[in-house]
C-alpha cells in the first residue's frame, strides 16, 4: 500500500471505532444529518452519499475468509488507497476494511449456523458489518449491529443490497459500559487494541454474561494487547483459520485469526 496513512491503521491495527474521534467536513456533517438509515431497517440513503461510497470502494468477494459475502471495500484500485488521508471528507474509514478478526467471526458463524438461528445477537463495532450479515444469512432471528461511525452504517445498508438481505438496525452511539436488554449473543472483532479499551470490554462482557446468561464470541488474529490482557485466561478458544495471503499482507503479516468464546 503506497498511502503511509493507510498503510499504518490497517498495518497496526488500530481501529478506533469506537473511541477515535470522528475528522468531519461541513460536507460530512450535513449528509450524515440527512441519513436516518441507522435507526431504522430499510430506510434509503441520501443519494449523494450513496454516490460518495459507491465511487470511492469497490465490491469485492475476495480476498478474505468469506467470499459468500460481498463487501464495499477500500482497495488498491480505489481513488483514496493512494489519496492523502485529509482528503477524505469523513471520519477514518474503519469500516472500510474487513479485519481479520471479523473475518474469523463471519466464517464460524457461517459454517456453524446453530450459533445464531433462531437468536438475538448484537454486533459491536460492526464496521462493514460482514459479521452482522453472515448471521441474517445464518438464521438469526433479531440483529443489531453498533458502531459509532454514523458512515460505517450506510455502508452496511450497501452490503446488505450486496448479498439481498434486508438492512438490519444500526446505532451509532457507544454502548460499552451501558445497561442492554438480553441478547443470546453478543460478538466482537479486533477490538482489543488499547488498555483503557480492553478493560472496559472486559468488565462490561462479563457484566452481560452474568446478568443475562449471554454468550460471546471474540474474534481475534493474535494481537499482542489482546493475548497479553489478563481476560485471556478466561478464553475458550472454539476455531482458528489461516488467513489469506492479501489480509496477511494487509495486517502487517498477522497468519491466522481466532475465535474464542468467552467463559468468566
Amino acid at each position: 500500500m503506497v498511502f503511509s496513512c493507510w498503510k499504518w491503521f490497517i498495518g497496526f491495527g488500530c481501529r478506533g471505532v469506537l473511541t477515535k474521534a470522528s475528522r468531519s467536513s461541513k460536507r460530512s456533517t450535513s449528509l450524515t444529518r440527512r441519513c436516518c438509515y441507522h435507526r431504522t431497517p430499510g430506510s434509503v440513503l441520501d443519494p449523494e452519499m450513496r454516490l460518495f461510497l459507491e465511487t470511492n470502494t469497490e465490491v469485492t468477494s475476495s480476498g478474505h475468509l468469506t467470499p459468500e459475502i460481498r463487501l464495499r471495500l477500500l482497495t488498491p484500485r480505489c481513488r483514496f488507497w493512494q489519496e492523502r488521508a485529509a482528503l477524505w471528507p469523513f471520519g477514518d474509514p474503519f469500516w472500510a476494511i474487513y479485519w481479520p478478526g471479523g473475518q474469523a467471526l463471519s466464517r464460524y458463524i457461517l459454517d456453524n449456523p446453530d450459533v445464531v438461528r433462531m437468536g438475538s445477537v448484537l454486533d459491536l463495532g460492526s464496521g462493514c458489518g460482514a459479521t452482522a450479515i453472515a448471521a441474517v444469512m445464518s438464521g438469526a432471528s433479531q440483529i443489531l449491529a453498533n458502531d459509532i461511525d454514523p458512515v460505517a452504517g450506510m455502508a452496511m445498508v450497501l452490503n446488505c443490497e450486496l448479498n439481498n438481505v434486508n438492512p438490519f438496525p444500526v446505532l451509532t452511539k457507544n454502548i460499552i459500559g451501558t445497561e442492554l436488554n438480553k441478547w443470546n449473543l453478543i460478538v466482537l472483532g479486533d477490538m482489543f487494541y488499547d488498555e483503557q479499551l480492553s478493560n472496559s470490554l472486559h468488565h462490561w462482557l462479563r457484566k452481560c454474561i452474568r446478568t443475562h446468561g449471554t454468550k460471546v464470541l471474540i474474534g481475534d488474529p493474535g494481537r499482542s494487547q489482546f493475548i497479553a490482557h489478563p481476560m485471556h485466561s478466561q478464553l475458550h478458544k472454539v476455531a482458528e483459520y489461516s488467513l489469506p495471503e492479501s489480509t496477511r499482507q494487509e495486517n502487517n503479516g498477522l497468519t491466522s485469526s481466532t475465535v474464542w468464546s468467552y467463559q468468566p
